[in-house]
């Protein structure tokens, strides 16, 4: 791990104390009291970046004169110039990063000091994608050489425990396709020690199969593109690392892995991260509905005031899906400051890969 460094910033009256990497016990002391954090903003979630890809610590703490304490989870290569790479909460396909605060919410002045900041890092990009609970104060501080990218993601509120979320959350839909599902002849594991992660990427293995199909995709690019994404590594360090709070629920029809979903857990918050299933025997059971399920009543008696389904575009059968538990859209904005247009050409090249491939988003 780097060597931390401190060292005063001037704000507009604002003094700050700024010190990266971000001290771990001042880290976790955050994620403990701010009750926005999710666990994808803790440090252990950073140690899995870093244990699985090219990746090193470079989390910045923040020390206000007036007490309040705020850290920016950021991570960037390891070996490579500043100037050609990013630092970025988080980097892709690692999810939702985004500042933990204490006490209380910053103001406006000291949420421009620490764009201001990111600003001045060398890095070649600085990005930030802020939670579902991010306060409306970092958009109006967002200075303009941070560009706004919208995101949206479907959080179900667990207010009033189970009951009242299966009653009055749930659409009627979904309380059949559970019921169903619970009439059918379906076994359903809970993991927490990482025992079934082989099971898991395996159905992950045999989802890539019928993703491909339905965008368009040649089979080999597909399986390129989700084991580099995804690798079964990755899985296995977060696993390793969350222990407990990382739950596989895992349903099993006529002996054979039908799917799976992985939820992970911190404070108020459940999140589920990934799934996958073998179509053919999981949804004529309805297996994920009763995997969902599950997984939200566990959440309930777990104490969590949330249970978070992720991103899905609009429209998709996968928002549809998500809708049906109760789900609601939250935005979760990421800001992002480029010292050359790399993002832009990125998403030109990557929209005209899918049109040579005729690619469907699914």
């Amino acid at each position: 791990m780097n060597s931390a460094v401190a060292h005063p910033v001037a704000g507009p009256s604002c003094p700050v104390r700024v010190t990266s990497p971000a001290p771990r016990a001042v880290w976790r002391q955050l994620a403990s009291v701010d009750e926005n954090t999710l666990a994808s903003q803790t440090p252990t979630w950073l140690d899995c970046i870093c244990a699985t890809g090219p990746f090193e610590d470079a989390s910045r703490l923040y020390e206000f004169e007036g007490g309040r304490r705020l850290v920016v989870p950021l991570a960037r290569r390891r070996g490579w110039p500043a100037w050609l790479v990013g630092e970025d909460s988080w980097p892709s396909d690692w999810g939702i990063g985004g500042p933990l605060v204490s006490p209380g919410t910053p103001d406006e002045t000291e949420a421009r000091v620490v764009f201001d900041d990111l600003a001045r890092r060398p890095a070649l990009r600085v990005g930030v994608r802020f939670g579902p609970g991010a306060d409306p104060v970092w958009a109006r501080a967002a200075p303009q050489s941070f560009g706004a990218e919208e995101h949206m993601t479907q959080v179900l509120d667990l207010d009033g425990g189970f009951g009242t979320v299966w009653d009055r959350r749930f659409h009627g839909r979904v309380r059949r396709a559970v019921r169903r599902a619970e009439r059918s002849a379906i076994k359903v594991e809970v993991d927490r020690t990482g025992r079934l992660v082989p099971a898991f990427y395996h159905l992950y293995e045999q989802s890539m199969v019928r993703w491909a199909r339905q965008q368009h995709e040649p089979l080999a690019l597909a399986r390129w593109r989700q084991t580099r994404s995804f690798p079964r590594q990755r899985l296995e360090a977060v696993a390793d690392r969350f222990g407990e709070s990382c739950a596989i629920y895992l349903a099993w029809c006529a002996g054979e892995p039908a799917a799976a979903i992985v939820v992970l857990r911190h404070g108020d918050h459940a999140k589920y991260w990934r799934g996958a299933m073998n179509r053919d025997l999981a949804h004529p059971v309805r297996a994920n509905f009763l995997l969902h399920h599950l997984a939200v009543e566990d959440a309930c008696e777990a104490g969590c005031r949330y249970y978070h389904l992720g991103d899905s575009r609009p429209g998709s059968s996968l928002a549809h899906f998500k809708d049906g538990f109760g789900a609601e859209s939250r935005s979760t904005p990421a800001f992002l400051r480029e010292r050359l247009p790399v993002s832009a050409a990125d998403r030109r090249l990557r929209s005209a890969v899918k049109r040579l491939l005729r690619f469907e988003d699914a």
